[in-house]
């Protein structure tokens, strides 16, 4: 197979060759196309290299035609258009394989170029992350060594001279692409498409099904990172808020929609103490309007672009959802007390439970009522006879209880005992309203990991977390975290339920488990210097730039200046540069073409292509040159031939004059008349 494959044609290897770089740029967009897209795309780079390979004629246009019909149809079958993101990037995958079908000439390897860099590009539409990057730039050098390997002559360069070569133009063309990145206006997204850019995203949601975070525990994928200026909370205070939910139809948990006038509802009523704690938040898009912040921030967070607004329950929220990478700072205070402090009518809202579920909870909560050792208990004494019942009535923390019926909370008091952090949550939540005791279920994140390489703590998906705050008298809104009760290590030391690793990850920790740890360490805080100085790379950086450069009050306009005078320079750099170059390569060309010049002054019809030998016979011809002259002239046309055909002399032969003296010698001969 090696032999078969050293000993390719040069336009079967060529072939081989751009085909597996057009599958290259494909393979990571096979997660975004749709299913018919991917396969045809690879069966069709399958028939074209089955062709070259054995040297086969090429499809008819007829049948191409056919193809292409078949693409646009199942394109607007799948998309309902035939324009925007989605559509357009499946029909451009699509244009790219069918055009290796009619690869005959040139011509036809430009257009597949022209596509495969477009293609190439579209990759971005759908992730900037660093993976995806790394690739497209394995793809770029790819392309380019075909486009060069293209205009080499005839015969069989190897592969490797075009890739120098292509590589060494991706590397003079790199200054041109950084200057580009940090000097041209960043007025928008450079990339994507806000409503649809985050498409199948996981993260959490809006509502809670009883089993839908238990989802999210398998998910290992970064949420957000968080860099602290200063001092950091505990482990066991940093709950990160996200969506409150109040309302249960008895197996989902949604947002209040109270029937109370706005004016009767409950207002914030925040109250803070102690130091506040000072981060930074990079936040992975999610698509969804709310920002995560440590409970509880009372001042907006400091985020461009947004408008936060907090909501009466503690929720930060913008305008829009959040669809790019997202850098905020915030100040929290881990002491705080919200909410009302009286009993008010808004807090009948937090009491209601759905007629006919859970039957069993409520004969509990009444038996609990019933019981002489509560009857002058107050809410904070019967909470803590709940959390009681999860310490020691045998609950246990699991990733996989199984499904749940319509009576979650039944199931979960009685008859499983065991369950993710939502299900714990929710079946408190339902006892606690049954005891007449309003509550609601906070979800958001709890806990993460610091990354010793840089410093930053890295909140994951699997850290998402479901707890309860629950009102008391004079207390206003209290936090109870049940999966505490249940396992004390989920909030405390931040012990997680992990999900099943992969074959390369499993291996890896048998051979060396500090070796994964460290290199998952080195990984994330590469990836987050990625998101920190390249796709969070915003207009305040360009201005804090040109500050640094000694700008006072930067502007759009001088930035515009800075970046024309820098092409400018540039451009002088690469004139002076190419005639420096011009100068320093080939001497005995550039002395032989100052020879033709003066020489033509003679009247002589001197072609470019003449060597000096045949100048010299045209100088017998000659006007304006002595006989001395002529005999000069042709003497140093001679030896200047000989130097350059130096290799091909006898042993024995004179050696000629160097280049240098023969310039010399050119200066000292009589110029025409």
């Amino acid at each position: 197979m090696w032999t078969r494959l050293k000993n390719l044609p040069r336009d079967t290897r060529d072939t081989l060759f751009l085909l597996l770089v057009i599958a290259w740029i494909i393979a990571p967009q096979t997660g975004t196309l749709p299913f018919w897209c991917t396969a045809m795309a690879a069966v069709v780079l399958c028939w074209r290299g089955w062709i070259a390979w054995h040297v086969k004629p090429l499809p008819s246009r007829w049948l191409l035609l056919s193809l292409l019909i078949v693409a646009c149809a199942a394109t607007y079958g799948t998309h309902r258009t035939l324009l925007g993101r989605d559509a357009g990037v499946t029909f451009v995958v699509v244009l790219l394989a069918l055009k290796t079908l009619e690869l005959r000439a040139q011509r036809d390897a430009f257009v597949v170029f022209f596509l495969g860099f477009f293609t190439l590009l579209s990759n971005f539409f759908f992730s900037q992350s660093l993976l995806v990057a790394a690739a497209m730039l394995i793809g770029l050098q790819g392309l380019l060594t075909a486009l060069v390997n293209s205009h080499l002559p005839v015969g069989k360069p190897p592969l490797l001279q075009a890739a120098k070569t292509a590589g060494g133009m991706a590397l003079l063309g790199m200054p041109i692409m950084v200057i580009l990145f940090v000097l041209f206006p960043r007025v928008a997204p450079l990339w994507g498409v806000p409503e649809d850019a985050m498409r199948g995203r996981s993260g959490l949601s809006s509502t809670m099904d009883v089993g839908s975070i238990a989802d999210l525990a398998l998910d290992s994928s970064v949420a957000m990172r968080v860099k602290f200026s200063g001092p950091l909370p505990r482990r066991s205070e940093m709950y990160f808020r996200g969506p409150v939910l109040s309302g249960f139809d008895g197996r989902q948990w949604r947002a209040l929609r109270s029937s109370l006038p706005q004016s009767a509802q409950l207002a914030a009523d925040l109250d803070v103490a102690g130091a506040p704690l000072d981060y930074e938040v990079t936040l992975e898009p999610n698509n969804r309007p709310w920002l995560m912040l440590l409970d509880a921030a009372p001042g907006a967070p400091e985020v461009k672009g947004y408008s936060p607004l907090m909501t009466p329950e503690l929720q930060w929220r913008v305008e829009r959802p959040i669809s790019d990478l997202l850098r905020y700072r915030a100040k929290s205070y881990v002491h705080f007390r919200h909410g009302p402090q009286t009993a008010v009518a808004g807090l009948q809202d937090y009491l209601a439970l759905p007629a006919g579920r859970n039957p069993r909870t409520l004969a509990l909560a009444a038996e609990l009522r019933r019981d002489p050792l509560f009857a002058k208990a107050d809410s904070a004494e019967l909470i803590n006879a709940v959390l009681s019942r999860l310490r020691t009535g045998g609950y246990t923390y699991t990733l996989d209880p199984g499904v749940f019926g319509d009576n979650t909370a039944d199931e979960f008091w009685f008859d499983r005992k065991q369950g993710f952090c939502e299900h714990i949550a929710s079946a408190f939540v339902v006892l606690i309203r049954a005891l007449h005791i309003p509550a609601r279920i906070v979800t958001g994140y709890q806990g993460g990991e610091v990354n010793a390489i840089d410093g930053y703590w890295t909140v994951r998906q699997s850290d998402a977390h479901a707890w309860a705050e629950v009102w008391l008298e004079h207390q206003g809104w209290v936090r109870v975290d049940p999966t505490s009760a249940v396992a004390p290590g989920r909030t405390g030391s931040f012990q997680r339920l992990q999900a099943p690793e992969g074959i390369f990850r499993q291996a890896l920790v048998t051979v060396s488990p500090d070796l994964a740890i460290q290199l998952r360490a080195i990984w994330e805080a590469t990836n987050n210097r990625w998101n920190q100085w390249v796709l969070n790379y915003s207009q305040d950086k360009q201005m804090n730039l040109l500050r640094n450069l000694g700008f006072d009050a930067p502007s759009w306009e001088d930035l515009s200046y800075l970046l024309i005078g820098i092409i400018v320079a540039a451009s002088l750099i690469g004139a002076a540069w190419a005639q420096w170059e011009k100068y320093q390569q080939d001497p005995w060309l550039r002395l032989l073409d100052n020879a033709r010049r003066q020489l033509a002054r003679t009247g002589l019809q001197l072609p470019a292509n003449l060597p000096p030998r045949s100048l010299a016979e045209h100088l017998q011809n000659a006007q304006g040159l002595s006989p001395g002259a002529v005999a000069q002239w042709t003497e140093w046309l001679l030896q200047l031939e000989s130097w350059r055909y130096a290799m091909a002399q006898l042993p024995g032969d004179p050696s000629p004059a160097s280049i240098a003296t023969l310039r010399q010698q050119f200066a000292r001969l009589p110029k025409p008349a």
